[in-house]
């Protein structure tokens, strides 16, 4: 696995997004080796940060992110970083140089981009986000900037825990509207535990374009990816932010940017 994942889509040339991996940064266990989470616990977040700006050929703008619906439009000028940053899951900008860029480890990144290339988004999509909304929010920003409807757009899903992982309860369906009672679907698979404890395996990725398909995008790719089952490649929150005193998840960073 490289250092990091490129959409393989039919954006324009002046379009550029990336993800990243885990591999090829700098840092030390449990953070190795390229986390872009700024951590006390990880001096080497900020050169892996500088090397993912540079490879982006553009300015990421950071958010706070809150497991929201809440889309931030950039313009000229940085955004505050740290604590002073927006308290928002989503962006969208038409302004070059600027990236949209979220921070993931087990929830999905989604990067959208006008297929004309005039406006770019990203949109960090864990379950509370994705029911919430965040992805209509998004969709609808990026359409009034680029002054274009949903079809025109084009979507790319990148790594996220995996259908065979993402194990939920019956809060998890009844916050997508569902009733716990009667669904068994191939997006919430019924998966109750030995003591009999209802559980349901989603899939986030799947909900994700469900979503959007129903938004009206229908150019859609990636989302392949598990950040549970693929150790070596990606950070993966559930399954090493919570276990032994040396715990703890790095992040990934998926950003997008006109850059021509």
């Amino acid at each position: 696995m490289p250092s990091e994942l490129r959409p393989q889509w039919a954006a324009p040339p002046t379009v550029r997004a990336l993800m990243s991996t885990r591999q090829g940064g700098a840092g030390v266990a449990p953070f190795d080796s390229n986390n872009l989470a700024l951590d006390p616990a990880d001096p080497a977040a900020a050169e892996n940060r500088r090397r993912f700006a540079a490879a982006l050929g553009a300015r990421p703008q950071w958010l706070q992110q809150v497991h929201g619906a809440t889309v931030v439009r950039l313009g000229q000028h940085a955004l505050s970083v740290g604590t002073g940053a927006p308290r928002a899951d989503a962006s969208v900008t038409r302004v070059p140089g600027q990236a949209c860029t979220v921070l993931v480890a087990d929830c999905l990144p989604v990067l959208l981009c006008a297929g004309n290339g005039s406006a770019v988004g990203a949109a960090h999509a864990g379950w509370r986000g994705l029911a919430a909304g965040v992805l209509d929010n998004t969709v609808a920003a990026l359409c009034e900037l680029c002054s274009d409807a949903p079809a025109s757009l084009l979507a790319w899903l990148g790594p996220c825990i995996g259908p065979r992982r993402f194990e939920v309860g019956p809060d998890v369906l009844q916050a997508f509207g569902l009733d716990p009672c009667t669904t068994d679907s191939a997006l919430f698979r019924r998966h109750d535990r030995a003591d009999g404890d209802p559980r349901w395996l989603a899939d986030l990725a799947g909900l994700a374009r469900q979503r959007l398909q129903t938004l009206g995008v229908t150019q859609i790719s990636g989302g392949q990816w598990c950040t549970v089952e693929q150790a070596s490649d990606f950070f993966s929150f559930r399954r090493d932010g919570q276990s032994g005193p040396r715990s703890g998840s790095g992040r990934m960073a998926a950003g997008i940017a006109i850059v021509g």
